[in-house]
């Protein structure tokens, strides 16, 4: 087996590009539909494998491709597009049809249903949580708008307090200082 310039091996067209290789297939040359498979086969199954939760559902789809390769190669046009090009979009469109059809997808028997954690917080919990946020809006309201706004970029942006002395101008002690106070008011607040 040789190596083609794109890396993968072939039996006996490593110097044939991919777009003529498929010219090949469409005349019945199983060789060159052998090379073809060869040097796209992992690409294809990883669309597929993309778009499909199952790796099964994947390559059926992948075979169903290269059927339609072998049938259909003629309906290539180099003018159009390169043949890797078509091929993936073929992969693609397959196996988002696939999907979309519903196909064996695999199902529980409804008396299952009781057994499924629903992720979703319950009522209380979104009252709580929503009760908590006003709260925590309204002591926010209540620290020095300068303190507040470096409390934001810390802790809900995730900046560290380097970059946040950096964005200010201010040394690093100072910011370090600023946000303790801002932070011992806003606990003070919400107690």
């Amino acid at each position: 087996m040789a190596k083609s310039s794109d890396g993968s091996t072939s039996s006996g067209f490593s110097g044939l590009s991919l777009d003529l290789a498929l010219e090949n297939v469409a005349s019945g040359d199983r060789d060159a539909f052998a090379e073809v498979y060869q040097r796209t086969s992992v690409k294809l199954l990883g669309v597929c494998r993309r778009i499909l939760p199952e790796r099964q559902e994947a390559e059926e789809v992948l075979q169903d491709i290269y059927l339609t390769v072998w049938r259909r190669a003629g309906a290539f046009d180099a003018t159009r597009g390169s043949a890797m090009t078509w091929l993936i979009t073929l992969a693609r469109n397959r196996a988002v049809d696939r999907l979309r059809s519903g196909a064996r997808r695999p199902t529980d028997p409804i008396e299952y249903a009781d057994h499924v954690a629903d992720p979703t917080p319950d009522a209380e919990t979104q009252a709580i949580a929503t009760d908590d946020a006003e709260r925590l809006a309204f002591c926010m309201g209540q620290i020095d708008t300068g303190d507040a706004g470096l409390i934001r970029t810390a802790f809900f942006e995730g900046a560290t307090y380097t970059e946040l002395a950096e964005r200010v101008a201010r040394p690093l002690g100072t910011i370090k200082s600023r946000i303790r106070r801002a932070l011992i008011s806003l606990r003070e607040c919400l107690a």
